[in-house]
């Protein structure tokens, strides 16, 4: 099976409401968000379909080095290759664009490794699951995400999730420092029985990250996630060492090399699972089995994927037996997306659907409604 042609389509999505973090905003209702869907066709005329989330707001990459990496240095180099040799596919792309601190483009390179196990799942009528010869789950438990710098409206956002069917929250911090601790407590106070994961994003320096576990420890916080700048894993050390509270890195790990040196300095207790930051699902799952046989804890993410991007992290997490609701929050803050049959999503329960490969069909119409010229 060979790769016979490679589409990108950047796209402005529209959002229903907006969504920031420390760094900034990341999406809004009045500018949308910049996604990327990627095609990738074969020799028997069949195709399949990734996607990029980049946003400049949580790394480097950018809804334009997105589209210029895979047409000008990604796409020249896979066209003719054999799809189902993944190891090559590989090889090859980190040839045309190398690594530094961490695997070059990764979030470019997650597109087309999404776009090429969809398309060998649909070409060998197999959910991605079963090309990985694991057992086929057809459901998963998503976390309430909230962002906002209003008490008020934090603790309301928490009431909804507690009556809405979800078994755990995500909430920002950072937004406004002086309202961290009303924020958290606010949202305890309202959804007090859910699972409650923080992150700061790396809002933080030292010694204000030491000084905001005391007070999570005495709300009740069960993990704190990358409070600290993406490199400063001896100061993660630091503050594992002084909390009870399990620290998570997110935006220190971005694939198995980053996860080992995170290991080596003692840096975290659980690490945080995304399949775009990783370069794609393969690296994801390798980072998930490293974290296994080490003896962390995992949690899932996203970065406000479609529900392209959603179904293939939800199979991914359900791989590896992530326990704990997921942070795949695209539904919470996208009005609409391409595709047109998916999973069905009802509050905190996503039901995956039996189609081949990824599990959804993009519509060729919504992509042209919501693509963009760069």
């Amino acid at each position: 099976m060979r790769i016979t042609d490679i589409e990108v389509f950047p796209l402005n999505l529209p959002m229903k409401q907006n969504f920031s973090i420390s760094g900034g905003s990341v999406g809004n209702q009045k500018n949308g968000a910049p996604h990327v869907y990627v095609k990738i066709l074969n020799d028997y005329g069949e195709e399949g379909w990734g996607e990029a989330r980049p946003s400049p707001r949580w790394s480097y990459e950018t809804q334009e080095t997105v589209v210029t990496t895979i047409d000008n240095y990604l796409k020249p180099a896979l066209i003719g290759e054999n799809a189902e040799d993944l190891k090559l596919i590989y090889k090859k792309m980190n040839q045309e664009i190398a690594s530094a601190v961490v695997l070059g483009q990764p979030i470019a390179k997650a597109a087309i490794d999404m776009a090429i196990h969809d398309l060998i799942g649909k070409h060998t009528n197999r959910k991605i699951t079963d090309l990985w010869h694991g057992t086929v789950k057809d459901t998963i438990q998503l976390s309430y995400l909230i962002s906002t710098d209003n008490v008020e409206e934090a603790f309301k956002k928490g009431e909804y999730a507690q009556k809405n069917g979800y078994t755990g929250v995500d909430v920002k911090i950072g937004l406004d420092p002086k309202k961290n601790i009303e924020i958290l407590e606010a949202v305890k106070e309202s959804a007090s029985n859910m699972y409650f994961r923080v992150d700061a994003n790396q809002a933080f320096n030292l010694p204000e990250a030491i000084e905001m576990v005391k007070e999570m420890e005495k709300i009740g916080v069960d993990v704190f996630e990358q409070p600290l700048p993406a490199n400063d894993l001896m100061g993660h050390a630091e503050i594992r060492r002084k909390s009870s509270i399990p620290i998570a890195l997110d935006e220190s790990v971005w694939g198995p090399s980053t996860l080992l040196q995170a290991l080596k300095m003692e840096s975290c207790d659980v690490i945080v699972i995304k399949a775009t930051k990783m370069g794609g699902l393969k690296k994801a799952m390798i980072c998930g089995e490293i974290a296994r046989e080490a003896n962390i804890g995992m949690l899932g993410g996203g970065l406000t994927e479609s529900k392209l991007g959603l179904t293939a992290s939800a199979h991914l997490f359900n791989y590896l037996d992530i326990d704990t609701p997921v942070d795949l929050n695209g539904p919470m803050f996208l009005e609409d997306d391409p595709v047109g049959v998916g999973p069905d999503i009802e509050h905190g329960n996503v039901k995956l659907t039996d189609i081949a490969g990824i599990g959804c069909l993009v519509e060729p119409d919504k992509i042209e409604k919501y693509r963009i010229r760069l």
